[in-house]
Parts: C-alpha cells; sequence; structure tokens
C-alpha cells in the first residue's frame, strides 16, 4: 500500500525565520515592474513595427493600432511573460524587486523555476479577481502569502545579503 509522504518539510524548515517583504516594498515593486513593462512594451511596438516596415512584412498606409491594455490577448501576454521571464531570469528579483531589496522564494524548491515564475505571474489575474482581494489577503494570510503566492507556492522575502 501507498502512503503519502510530505517531500517539502526540509524545504519549510529551511526557512521557518525567514524575514517576509513588507507590504509597501511588493506594492512599489509592482508599479515599477508594470511601468517597466509598459516601457518595454511601447519600445518594442515602436521599433518592432519600424523593422517590420523597413523588411516589407508591415503594410506603411495600414494603422496598427498596439494597445498595452487589458483589452488585447498580446497585451496580457506580455504581462506574464514579462513577469514570469524576470522573476525566472532574475533567480526571484524583477527589477522592481531587485530595487526594493525583496526577493521570491519557493516554498518546494531551492530555486525558483521557469514553471514557477510563470504560474506566479498568470496567478496576477486571480489577485486583481474581486476588486484586487487576492492583494490584501497578505494582511491576513499568517504567512503573508497573497493569491499568486499561494497558486505558485511562493513566499515574498526580504533580501539578505547571503540570500
Amino acid at each position: 500500500m501507498q502512503t503519502y509522504e510530505p517531500h517539502q518539510l526540509n524545504r519549510l524548515e529551511e526557512l521557518k525565520g525567514i524575514p517576509l517583504a513588507s507590504f509597501p516594498a511588493r506594492a512599489i515593486a509592482f508599479v515599477i515592474d508594470f511601468l517597466a513593462a509598459f516601457v518595454l512594451f511601447t519600445l518594442i511596438a515602436i521599433y518592432g513595427a519600424k523593422l517590420l516596415y523597413y523588411l516589407g512584412l508591415l503594410d506603411p498606409n495600414t494603422n496598427y493600432n498596439f494597445k498595452f491594455d487589458f483589452t488585447h490577448w498580446y497585451s496580457l501576454v506580455f504581462i506574464v511573460f514579462y513577469f514570469g521571464l524576470c522573476t525566472y531570469l532574475g533567480k526571484g528579483q524583477t527589477p522592481g524587486k531587485w530595487l526594493l531589496k525583496i526577493r521570491v522564494l519557493s516554498l518546494t524548491h531551492e530555486h525558483i523555476s521557469l514553471w514557477h515564475a510563470i504560474e506566479r505571474a498568470l496567478g496576477y489575474g486571480a489577485s486583481a479577481l474581486e476588486l484586487g482581494f487576492g492583494f490584501l489577503q497578505y494582511f491576513i494570510h499568517p504567512n503573508k502569502q497573497t493569491v499568486h503566492d499561494r497558486i505558485a507556492e511562493t513566499i515574498v522575502i526580504k533580501q539578505s545579503k547571503k540570500s
């Protein structure tokens, strides 16, 4: 007969007592990252369109109106990839988190995986539901986890010199 064996107990013990990031630090980092994503999207749209015009792949007489908003699928995909790839490539830190000296840690693995990072980025949508209540759950969860943290099994910590 097969029985359940909890594999993450060692990882959870390693994280015990680690200082968690404050809500203001997390919120400011999110705003910085969102603004950075907007600027990056705009630069890619402008220079990408110029390159495609130059290569003859876009008609210069057609108005291509790329908008960074939540009504177009490409802006949603871009924001998920921005947050996901930055978190993964930054080893738990997006540019905003790096500036605020906070970091995302996996509760199940020593290093955050690409899937964890993308899953966490997708979870921002769940946190934004119901007027952002998923973000506000930071204040009621004992480990200060928001909805997207719980979806991806992550926490956000204050950056120490050794982590």
